[in-house]
C-alpha cells in the first residue's frame, strides 16, 4: 500500500530508476516514504533557483558536497548532474548563477588514468554514460591524471578538480517527454509554481510533468498532467467543470462562459463535452461502433463496411451472405466469405481471367508436337509432313503422301533424312527432295505389285492368295468354290447371250482389210510395250538404304544384272 499525504491525499511517483524509487505527494504537500528497500529516504534538498525548457529543467544548488554526494542529491530529486552539450545548456547557466561566485559541479568525470587534451571532452564522459556534446568550454590545462571531475563558475570556463573535494555546490538537470506552458498572467491573480523536484517559484517558461500551479486569490489549485484522449501535457484538476473564465479561459477548449455566475464550458458544433466538463472531443470517442462511425450534429451514427450489414443492437456489423442476395453473381460456383464472397469452378473447369474454362489435358500429355483435347481426354497429332507413330502414338514420324516431298535436313551439320519409304536424290534441280522408292520394279511381290508413296503391296493370281506380304500360294481344289479364288476377283466365266446370235454371213472384202490392219497395229503396240518394259527392268543398277513398308522392315540393296537380262530368268 503507498503511504498517505496529509489531508488522506496519496502519494505520487516520480520518474525513477533501480530499486530506489521514491514517492511524492502533491507539489506543495511535502515528500513521503519509499517503496524501495523498505528505510525512509532523505528528503532532496529544494534549489535555490531553477528554469525549465520544453523537455528540460535545471536547478542550482548551493551546498558544499564532493562529486559523489553533489550526484546522489540530484538523483533523489529524480535526475542527474548537469550536462553541457550546446549554448542553450550554457545560457541556463548564466541565468541560473545570476552573478554568484563559486565553483559547481557539472556531470563530467575522467574514466582514463589521465586526460587526453587533444579530445573535444579530453577524455571525460557524461554521468549519463556517453560522450556526445557540440559544445565544450576548458579552462587552460596540461596534461592530469587521477580521479578527476569539472566544475564550472561564474566565467563558464570548466575547470578540473578532484572529486573528492567539495565544491561549493552543484547543477542538476531533469528531463522529460513533454510540458506544460506557464499559465497566461491574468490581473491580480498571481500565480505560484511548484515542481516535483522541489524548486518553487512564479517565473518559470515552462513546466514538467506533475507541477502544480496554485491560485490564492481563486483558491485554486492545477496540476500538469495528459489530457484525455489527446494525450498531451494540459492544465487540469480532479474537479469536473470550468473554472473562473478570466483565468487560462477557465481550462475549456472551446466557450467559456459565467451565465449565473457559474462558469461553463461549450463546445462547437460537430464536438461534444469530454468527462471533465472542459476538453471537446468527437461524439465518436468511445463509440461503440465495430467498424465505423459517422458523427451527425452532436451524436454519432455507426456504418459498416461493404459486405457488411448493421446489427439491431446498431453498433456491431454482420456479413452479408452476397450469394444470396445476388443469385447469378458467379459464372458457376458462388461462396459466400467473411465480408465479400469468391467465384469457383465446377470440376473439370478452372479459373482463368475470371471465367470458368474447361481444364486442358494437353498440360500433362506427352505428345511430341500436336495435341488436342477430347472429350474423354486427349489425342496427339503431328505437323505437316508427319505421321503419328503407330508403335507410339505421342512420337510422330515424316511422312509423305506424294511421289516426291521436301527433305528435312539441319542447317547446322547439313544431314538430311526421308521419310520411310522414300530415297534422298540430291541430283534433282529443285534441291534436297525425297524419292520415293518403287519396291515393284524390285521384284519383291511374287505375282502382281501396286506402287504407292512410301510403300507396296503385293496381290495374287486367281487361284492363289498371299501368304504373307510377298509370297502366293495356290488355293486347294476344295476351296475355290468361294466367291473369290485370287485378289482381282472371280475368274474368266462363259458370258450367258442376252439374244439369239445372228446368221453367219459372207464378209464383205472391205472388211477383210480392216480386219487385216488393225492386227497389224495391235501387234506393233505389243512389240512396243515389250520393248519399254524390258528397258526398264534392265536399266543400270543402283543402290539403297533402306526401305519400309508397313509393320516388316526389309533391306534392299540391288545386285548387279546380266546385259540383256539373261542372268535374272525373268519372263517378258
Amino acid at each position: 500500500m503507498p503511504e498517505i499525504c496529509g489531508a488522506g491525499r496519496p502519494l505520487r511517483r516520480p520518474p525513477c530508476g533501480g530499486s530506489r524509487c521514491r514517492c511524492c505527494c502533491w507539489p506543495g504537500w511535502g515528500w513521503g516514504w519509499g517503496w524501495g528497500g523498505g528505510q525512509p529516504e532523505p528528503e532532496p534538498a529544494a534549489p535555490s533557483g531553477a528554469q525549465c525548457l520544453e523537455h528540460d529543467c535545471f536547478g542550482i544548488f548551493w551546498a558544499a558536497r564532493s562529486f559523489a554526494e553533489a550526484s546522489a542529491e540530484c538523483e533523489r530529486g529524480g535526475g542527474h548532474l548537469m550536462t553541457v552539450r550546446s549554448t542553450v545548456a550554457e545560457d541556463a547557466i548564466a541565468l541560473l548563477l545570476q552573478n554568484r561566485s563559486g565553483r559547481l559541479w557539472l556531470g563530467l568525470r575522467l574514466p582514463l588514468p589521465c586526460t587526453e587534451p587533444t579530445q573535444r571532452l579530453r577524455g571525460f564522459q557524461w554521468v549519463t554514460g556517453d560522450g556526445r556534446t557540440d559544445y565544450s568550454n576548458w579552462a587552460p590545462s596540461g596534461r592530469r591524471c587521477g580521479e578527476l571531475c569539472v566544475t564550472v563558475s561564474r566565467d563558464l570556463r570548466w575547470e578540473q578538480r578532484r572529486c573528492e573535494e567539495p565544491a561549493d555546490g552543484f547543477l542538476c538537470e531533469y528531463n522529460y517527454a513533454g510540458s506544460c506552458p506557464r499559465l497566461p498572467p491574468a490581473e491580480g491573480l498571481p500565480v505560484t509554481y511548484a515542481t516535483l523536484f522541489g524548486a518553487r517559484g512564479g517565473d518559470f517558461l515552462a513546466l514538467p510533468p506533475g507541477s502544480s500551479a496554485v491560485v490564492p486569490a481563486l483558491g485554486l489549485e492545477l496540476l500538469c498532467d495528459e489530457a484525455g484522449e489527446s494525450g498531451g501535457l494540459r492544465w487540469g484538476r480532479a474537479a469536473p467543470g470550468a473554472w473562473p473564465c478570466r483565468l487560462a479561459n477557465g481550462g475549456c477548449d472551446g466557450a467559456c462562459d459565467e451565465e449565473g455566475g457559474r462558469p461553463r464550458c461549450s463546445c462547437p458544433d460537430g464536438k461534444v463535452l469530454a468527462p471533465d466538463g472542459r476538453g471537446c472531443g468527437s461524439p465518436c470517442a468511445g463509440a461503440p461502433c465495430q467498424h465505423h462511425c459517422v458523427v451527425t450534429g452532436s451524436s454519432f451514427l455507426c456504418m459498416c463496411d461493404s459486405g457488411y450489414q448493421l446489427a439491431a443492437d446498431g453498433s456491431t456489423c454482420e456479413d452479408d451472405d452476397d450469394c444470396a442476395v445476388f443469385p447469378r453473381l458467379c459464372e458457376q460456383v458462388c461462396v459466400n466469405t467473411e465480408g465479400g464472397f469468391e467465384c469457383r469452378c465446377h470440376r473439370g473447369y478452372e479459373m482463368l481471367e475470371g471465367r470458368c474454362r474447361p481444364v486442358s489435358r494437353c498440360y500433362e500429355a506427352p505428345c511430341e508436337q500436336r495435341c488436342e483435347d477430347v472429350p474423354d481426354g486427349y489425342r496427339c497429332s503431328c505437323f505437316p509432313g508427319y505421321a503419328v507413330d503407330p508403335q507410339a502414338p505421342a512420337r510422330c514420324l515424316l511422312h509423305c503422301n506424294r511421289s516426291q516431298c521436301p527433305a528435312q535436313c539441319d542447317p547446322h551439320n547439313m544431314s538430311c533424312e526421308c521419310p520411310e519409304g522414300f530415297v534422298l536424290d540430291n541430283d534433282n534441280d529443285s534441291g534436297q527432295v525425297c524419292v520415293d522408292i518403287d519396291e515393284c520394279d524390285m521384284n519383291f511381290c511374287e505375282h502382281n505389285c501396286t506402287n504407292y508413296p512410301g510403300g507396296y503391296e503385293c496381290h495374287c493370281r486367281a487361284g492363289y492368295r498371299l501368304l504373307n506380304q510377298n509370297d502366293c500360294i495356290k488355293i486347294p481344289e476344295e476351296d475355290r468354290d468361294e466367291a473369290y479364288s485370287g485378289d482381282f476377283g472371280p475368274g474368266p466365266q462363259t458370258p450367258v447371250p442376252s439374244r439369239t446370235p445372228p446368221k453367219v454371213e459372207h464378209l464383205h472384202p472391205g472388211v477383210l482389210v480392216g480386219v487385216t490392219v488393225g492386227s497389224l497395229s495391235a501387234a506393233l503396240a505389243l512389240l512396243a510395250l515389250g520393248y519399254h518394259l524390258v528397258k526398264k527392268r534392265c536399266r543400270a543398277p543402283t543402290s539403297m538404304d533402306y526401305k519400309y513398308s508397313g509393320a516388316h522392315e526389309k533391306e534392299m540393296g540391288l545386285q548387279p544384272v546380266a546385259s540383256g537380262c539373261a542372268a535374272s530368268g525373268q519372263k517378258l
